[in-house]
């Protein structure tokens, strides 16, 4: 699920690819853990390193095909599963000593541009938007769902000021006809004035796709449980590509790796969840030069912390934070 590829399928170009080299430190060998194998960027890049290991999940199943290409050259050093990331935690490691934990939450090129799969809203025909192991697509969120339901996953999830007009006349529509691709995309443009930097469906289809996929449960599960298995001194990475997953990875590491401030006129709180050692206060963002070889990177942000101590229960405040966006995802309950 690799955001990372031009407009050419032939190329791969896993985002900041030299810079997470440099922070796991693979030519000293070791197990890692990437969790969107997607065109296996990063795995194939690990493995070129002797001494090392790669496990690899990807709920598309579509990635069986690029795992059994690199199992096959690597022999024992590669393993596949076809599993949510939010499930890292149910995998047999055998005794391995995890040193390294990659999140990438992108999507392919290929996995946007595949009809069947209706991610773009360049695409034509049904509406669909899931990647692997779902309960439902995007046409039976935007057929079936209330107008107050709709409002709420494109305000939350895309962040969309025009959510509230977008739900009435999709709801208006549709008791014309069954809303697709084509007749979503005409919808939104009817709603938003011509000319924007981004495509006028660009949050509109992002927050779709992220309550299809539970995005959101699945990144804050994903980086509780990574936390719970990695060992202490591992690091765990994770690049997103808009705010809202950069949002919830910021405080992540963040909330338990500082002291806390109550109030600028009291000393800081000490916080004795300090699971994590955080590197870098600011995001590690592509150069230049990348964006140029590769113009989707250019919205990416890397984060990174060193797990320094064994916690229980240290995901209460975490989850909390982001309760109300999980309760979004829970109107899934209703179809």
């Amino acid at each position: 699920m690799n955001a990372t590829i031009l407009p050419n399928s032939e190329k791969h170009y896993p985002v900041l690819l030299k810079e997470i080299l440099s922070i796991i430190s693979p030519q000293n060998g070791g197990t890692f853990i990437d969790c969107t194998l997607g065109l296996g960027g990063y795995s194939k890049a690990i493995l070129k390193f002797k001494n090392t290991k790669v496990i690899s999940l990807d709920r598309d199943i579509k990635c069986k095909s690029v795992a059994e290409n690199i199992a096959k050259e690597k022999k024992n050093r590669f393993l596949f599963y076809n599993k949510r990331f939010s499930e890292i935690d149910q995998i047999e490691f055998k005794n391995s000593k995890i040193k390294a934990i990659i999140f990438d939450l992108g999507y392919s090129f290929s996995q946007i541009k595949d009809p069947s799969k209706g991610l773009s809203f360049e695409n034509k025909g049904e509406l669909n938007m899931r990647l692997g192991l779902n309960n439902f697509s995007a046409s039976e969120v935007i057929n079936k769902m209330s107008q107050k339901d709709l409002e709420l996953i494109f305000k939350y999830f895309g962040e969309d000021k025009d959510s509230k007009i977008i739900s009435k006349k999709i709801v208006e529509q549709r008791t014309k006809s069954n809303i697709n691709t084509e007749k979503l995309v005409n919808i939104i443009n009817s709603v938003k004035k011509k000319g924007g930097k981004i495509h006028n469906a660009t949050k509109i289809f992002q927050a779709i796709r992220i309550f299809v996929n539970k995005e959101i449960s699945e990144l804050i599960y994903g980086l509780i449980n990574s936390a719970k298995i990695i060992d202490i001194d591992g690091i765990i990475l994770a690049v997103s590509f808009h705010s809202l997953e950069d949002k919830i990875i910021k405080y992540f590491f963040k909330s338990l790796s500082e002291d806390k401030k109550v109030s600028r006129y009291l000393p800081e709180e000490k916080n004795y969840n300090k699971l994590f050692q955080a590197v870098n206060k600011k995001p590690i963002v592509p150069t230049q030069t990348e964006i140029d070889i590769n113009k989707p990177s250019r919205s990416a942000k890397l984060r990174y912390a060193i797990k320094k101590k064994n916690l229980i229960n240290f995901e209460g405040d975490f989850i909390k934070k982001f309760s109300k966006l999980l309760e979004i995802e829970d109107l899934s309950k209703k179809l």
